[in-house]
């Protein structure tokens, strides 16, 4: 009996100390500390002060009229973001998988240039479109003989446009993912006793596809509410503040960064609600589709509504790509921008500044690469690690990792940086404004993303070629290097590419945690339309758009036309 105890007793150890044991008990580590530790200090600077709990935080954050009014706001264009870009994206997604319109293909590498396009920049190209003086499209109606200014895009509602205009992506990935899988079988039965197309697609379709609806939906709401970059282009010199920008003045000098976190929780507070209440809607409901292979997607004809579909879509393509790039490009090669298209306005002189004179934008150029870079890195890394370990049951508390990794995704962007300004900012840690901070925040904040995909792949694998190894004698690191990897190469690029171009855009995250030599690109933009430099900021948003081009064909080429557009 003594024996037997002890041979087991060896086994645990041998367990604890086998090397993917020690990996994922690393692992485990620094998700907490980089995680659990950032939302407790965010936690308690709203709760305690210098003499045990207080409730000055809160009622610096709450206590005054603008503060409240600041977070309505943000709700509001929250809700009519969710509104305007689901009744754009769904169609747009119905019109490119469903029917027989012209341009299918272009229509969906439109909405990947959307995606690919940061918020941020399509502020800046609006602001030279849409501006109420020098704007080129009130400049042309003024031209025409009007009086008054067609738009104002410092306003509400032009903050409102913007971020629709740009949440699109994320309604028609979700729609167009269900729709691609949901068989025509019911929607032709519903054909043949009598109902019209309309009748169908409302009462068969949709509601079939509604947890893909449900979940764009949300996930542009809590895009809009937490984006910094097009409410402080536009609403910041029209006097309109959002909770974004109102957590931004809580950093002013003095910097109150107790406010600061307890402002933070309501925008987490109003995340987790919305998740919950996605799953006890869903929950509540069943949405059960007809797939397969023996399931039948026959297009639809649209008959004489072909070409004013894709006239619709074109015109959507057009406000969101086309006209800000047409004007981004002008302003990039431009002496001065408005002085329109001339050839003695031309010039290279902006890009020659950015390259070779301003040592920032050369260095903001190269932050941005290789800070995206090692984060997509190490996020893929991360993900596929505690995917493949939970999927194959390696160790007891698999789920605390997982729930970790998923975490991130009820934080905004601009309160995951609050809360990594608050716990490693200070010593012991002392990291603000460097390359760690900014990395760790990247690949924090694209956590969630590299999970899902990887654990989606995971699932996909069969364990009988990893089982042949480990009876061959391999270990799990073989097993991880010689069949996981190999087999899971093209999702992992995938993904990899996923994160390194929202890494490239993130704006929010950085806002707070660049330090003078540690600047990316969004935030030398930012410099650059505080000065009015718009030729130069221009220039630098062709390079970024340049480059993230070439990594979109990369990844076309790698793993697969639609790697942007698959949803697990």
């Amino acid at each position: 009996m003594t024996q037997t105890n002890s041979l087991a007793g060896l086994r645990r150890w041998r367990r604890l100390l086998d090397p993917s044991t020690l990996v994922l008990l690393v692992l485990a580590s620094a998700l907490i500390l980089l995680v659990g530790l950032p939302l407790f200090k965010l936690l308690s600077l709203s709760v305690l002060g210098p003499n045990g709990l207080t409730h000055d935080p809160l009622m610096t954050a709450f206590g005054r009229l603008r503060h409240l009014e600041a977070l309505g706001r943000s709700l509001y264009i929250g809700v009519a973001v969710a509104i305007i870009s689901t009744m754009v994206g769904v169609p747009m997604a119905w019109l490119v998988s469903r029917s027989n319109m012209p341009g299918r293909n272009f229509v969906t590498l439109t909405v990947v240039a959307t995606f690919v396009m940061p918020p941020y920049l399509g502020a800046v190209a609006w602001m030279l479109l849409g501006g109420p003086n020098a704007g080129w499209i009130n400049r042309a109606w003024e031209f025409l003989g009007a009086e008054t200014k067609l738009l104002n895009i410092y306003s509400m509602e032009g903050i409102i446009f913007l971020i629709a205009l740009y949440s699109i992506p994320f309604n028609f990935i979700f729609a167009r993912s269900a729709l691609d899988v949901v068989s025509s079988e019911l929607e032709d039965a519903a054909s043949i006793l009598g109902a019209s197309r309309f009748v169908t697609t409302i009462k068969i379709t949709l509601p079939m596809i509604w947890p893909a609806i449900l979940g764009g939906a949300i996930i542009a709401l809590l895009e809009s509410i937490t984006l910094f970059g097009t409410p402080a282009l536009l609403g910041i010199p029209a006097g309109i503040t959002v909770a974004t920008t109102q957590l931004w003045q809580f950093f002013e000098f003095p910097p109150r960064l107790d406010a600061a976190a307890a402002y933070s929780m309501a925008l987490i507070a109003v995340t987790v609600l919305l998740l919950w209440m996605q799953r006890w809607f869903l929950r509540r409901k069943s949405f059960t589709a007809m797939t397969g292979k023996g399931g039948e997607r026959r297009p639809v004809d649209l008959g004489r509504w072909r070409w004013p579909a894709f006239a619709a879509c074109m015109t959507v393509a057009a406000m969101a790509v086309f006209l800000p790039l047409i004007v981004l490009l002008q302003a990039a090669f431009a002496k001065a921008w408005s002085r329109g298209f001339s050839f003695s306005n031309l010039t290279l002189a902006n890009f020659d500044y950015l390259l070779f004179k301003n040592s920032s934008a050369i260095g903001s150029i190269w932050n941005t690469f290789w800070f995206s870079a090692v984060a997509a890195t190490a996020a893929v890394a991360i993900a596929l690690i505690v995917a493949y370990a939970q999927a194959r049951r390696l160790l007891p508390g698999t789920g605390l990792l997982q729930f970790l990794c998923m975490v991130p995704i009820a934080i905004p962007g601009i309160v995951l940086a609050v809360a990594f300004y608050a716990t490693f900012a200070p010593p012991p840690f002392a990291l603000y404004g460097t390359a760690a901070m900014l990395i760790l925040a990247f690949m924090i904040r694209s956590l969630p993303v590299a999970f899902i995909n990887a654990a989606a792949t995971v699932k996909s694998l069969n364990p009988e070629m990893e089982d042949a190894v480990r009876i061959l004698g391999g270990s799990r690191a073989t097993v991880m290097r010689k069949v996981v990897v190999p087999l899971t190469k093209g999702g992992l690029i995938g993904s990899w590419l996923l994160v390194f171009i929202a890494a490239t855009r993130e704006l929010s995250t950085a806002i707070f945690l660049t330090g003078p030599k540690t600047k990316v690109m969004s935030i030398v933009m930012l410099d650059l339309s505080e000065e009015g430099n718009f030729e130069v900021l221009s220039a630098l948003g062709v390079l970024l758009l340049a480059t993230a081009w070439i990594v979109v064909w990369v990844g076309q080429r790698v793993a697969g036309r639609d790697f942007m557009l698959r949803r697990p």
